[in-house]
Formats: structure tokens, C-alpha cells, sequence
């Protein structure tokens, strides 16, 4: 993953995202490596996938809603960037949810 974040902050996102998925081969029930792929799909533009993996990390996130919260907030971010304002406020809403 120190790769992978490496490679995204050099915006080497194509390297950054094949890292992360090498991994998820290895530990594919890792929530945290699904968020990290949803943070370089959302810095590749790709919205639909920050949504459909943020949901896959949260399906396995089980009671960590710091994470979960997180993801809410990629999902969030994904929709705005799509004008999806009403779905983007949907998702920043239970991200504060999860944050009480």
C-alpha cells in the first residue's frame, strides 16, 4: 500500500492502482485496500468505480465507521464530481452518521 501511495502522489495512478490490486490478489477481504483503490479511481476520474469499490469496503469494514465514514466520503466526493449534488449530500450524510 506504501507503494501504491508513493506511485498515486507522483501521479503514477495507473502503477498506483495495479499495486493495490496485486494486494487485494493476496488479502482480498481487506477493507482498507478497497478504500485505497476507491482513492486512486477517484484521482483517475473513475466515479463509478470509487462507488462500487467504497461500498465493497464497506461491506467489509464491519463496525470500523471511521472507515466506513471515509468511504461515505469518497462516495460523496465521486457524485459531486459527477453533478451529483443532491447524491453527494446523501452520501456526506451517513458519513456524519457513522461519525456520532
Amino acid at each position: 500500500m506504501e507503494t501504491a501511495r508513493a506511485d498515486a502522489a507522483a501521479g503514477k495512478l495507473s502503477t498506483a492502482a495495479a499495486s493495490i490490486e496485486r494486494a487485494l490478489r493476496i488479502e482480498p477481504r481487506n477493507p482498507r485496500l478497497w478504500q485505497e483503490l476507491a482513492r486512486v479511481r477517484l484521482q483517475q476520474r473513475q466515479f463509478a468505480q470509487v462507488e462500487s469499490v467504497a461500498a465493497r469496503s464497506n461491506s467489509l469494514a464491519g463496525s470500523d465507521n471511521a472507515l466506513r465514514a471515509e468511504n461515505w466520503r469518497l462516495v460523496a466526493q465521486a457524485r459531486e464530481a459527477r453533478g451529483d449534488t443532491e447524491g453527494a449530500r446523501a452520501a456526506l450524510e451517513s458519513a456524519d452518521k457513522l461519525g456520532r
